[in-house]
């Protein structure tokens, strides 16, 4: 997520940590850095300056210049200027009183806008909400479809149109509207039309849904990949409609950065969620100053714990952490945290989350790609429990066993041991004993 961009900064931030004081000439080649790092990351231009000349001005502010830590000083301008792109502040999802709640998702065909509706649905019902699902798309019959397929696999209701009811979309509106009031739904969630292009009609359209339903919600759903394109749309459905908040997808496959970067500033709306994944349950609360530490390779501790607590077995986790205060965790360990980290994501996601520096400088480069979870797993089964609980003895020719009966090569099976052992070292670092006796207890 957003690794092209990040790595840019990281690096800007280390010239900046190498120099013995702030001067004039050595920020000017700072900000040069972070000015190609954003333009090249799709950031809208108008965006770049303001950041360029707000980070300017504050970090050769005379306090900055005479501190005994300028380059810290400049980190956390740095940290404070991308938070204010991002939108400050973490922004709630607004709900009507009395109910229902009327959220209603536009943006252009493609976007990932229906299967958002389907996302942001299992959100709220997580959220203890009882939500109602509608398709309002006049011009593509297979939009219904498509969302009975998404509420199904969500057990989550859905209102399917009529034939007559679509040749009368003003009725229409008003009978799910009732009907969701009827049936106590709060929110009612409704997918609208979508094009390849921002046109005439589809405004039209969309703005008498709006005038009908009246909705708490109107949110702009854009793809984070498409960059300025997205965020140029962004910008026509808040003229013609008027937009409350916007939701980014794909941003798990976004290295640049660019749309997130600019909607808020272009639009004047905060972002409210992000997709980091194409299943249902991969929807996430936007948080503007983690989004900012992740970027700047300072992680993001609070989600990772937020995930660990809603997923993850509390009770086999602090196992684990005893088990590694005292040097005594085995593959077999190691295997179960893996199934663990599974439940909470991509790996790749989890070890963004971390930061890129101190007991963690290092565990980024390690090379697991999540579909080696599953063969990880095939291997440890693989070995007997002697084998789990003391590695060391696993010669040469007990590798080739446990090559042949996991159907792996020998050398995933040396990369497995591998990666253990250097995770092993890694813990027994004092910084890491001193991080897990802080950790959160189920007692």
């Amino acid at each position: 997520m957003l690794d092209q961009l990040s790595n840019r900064f990281q690096k800007a931030m280390k010239f900046l940590r190498g120099e013995g004081k702030i001067t004039e000439r050595n920020m000017s080649e700072a900000l040069k850095m972070l000015r190609m790092a954003l333009l090249e990351a799709d950031v809208n231009y108008r965006v770049v300056k303001d950041f360029e000349a707000k980070i300017k001005e504050r970090a050769l502010d005379q306090k900055v210049l005479e501190s005994l830590t300028p380059a810290q000083h400049v980190i956390k301008i740095l940290r404070d200027e991308l938070t204010a792109i991002l939108g400050h502040d973490t922004k709630k999802l607004e709900f009507a009183s009395p109910s229902p709640s009327v959220f209603m998702l536009v943006g252009l065909q493609g976007s990932g806008k229906t299967t958002t509706c389907g996302k942001l649905a299992n959100w709220v019902r997580d959220n203890h909400k009882n939500p109602l699902l509608v398709s309002f798309d006049l011009k593509r019959p297979a939009a219904q479809d498509q969302m009975k397929i998404i509420t199904k696999q969500l057990n989550i209701p859905f209102y399917e149109l009529s034939k007559e009811q679509m040749a009368s979309p003003q009725k229409a509106l008003g009978d799910f509207l009732k009907h969701a009031k009827n049936r106590n739904h709060d929110p009612l969630i409704v997918d609208t039309a979508g094009r390849l292009h921002v046109d005439e009609e589809l405004m039209e359209e969309l703005q008498m849904v709006k005038k009908i339903l009246e909705p708490t919600e109107v949110i702009f759903v854009g793809d984070s990949m498409t960059g300025q394109d997205a965020v140029k749309s962004a910008q026509l459905f808040e003229e013609k409609i008027g937009l409350t908040s916007i939701i980014l997808t794909k941003l798990d496959g976004d290295s640049r950065g660019g749309a997130a970067l600019s909607m808020v500033s272009v639009t004047g709306k905060p972002i409210k969620f992000v997709g980091v994944g194409e299943k249902l349950d991969k929807l996430e609360v936007f948080h503007p100053d983690r989004m900012a530490s992740r970027i700047l390779g300072m992680g993001d501790m609070l989600s990772l714990i937020e995930k660990a607590e809603k997923q993850a077995d509390l009770k086999e986790t602090e196992e684990f952490a005893r088990k590694i205060r005292k040097q005594e965790f085995s593959l077999e360990d190691f295997k179960k945290q893996l199934i663990q980290m599974k439940k909470m994501g991509s790996l790749s996601q989890f070890l963004h989350m971390l930061p890129s520096g101190g007991i963690f400088k290092n565990v980024s480069n390690l090379s697991i790609d999540d579909k080696k979870l599953v063969y990880f797993e095939a291997i440890i089964n693989s070995m007997t429990m002697n084998e789990r609980e003391n590695p060391k003895i696993i010669s040469g020719s007990r590798r080739a066993r446990i090559a042949r009966g996991s159907g792996r090569p020998v050398s995933e099976v040396n990369q497995l041991l591998k990666q253990f052992f250097e995770m092993k070292k890694m813990m027994k670092k004092s910084q890491f004993q001193k991080l897990l006796s802080n950790l959160p207890s189920s007692r």
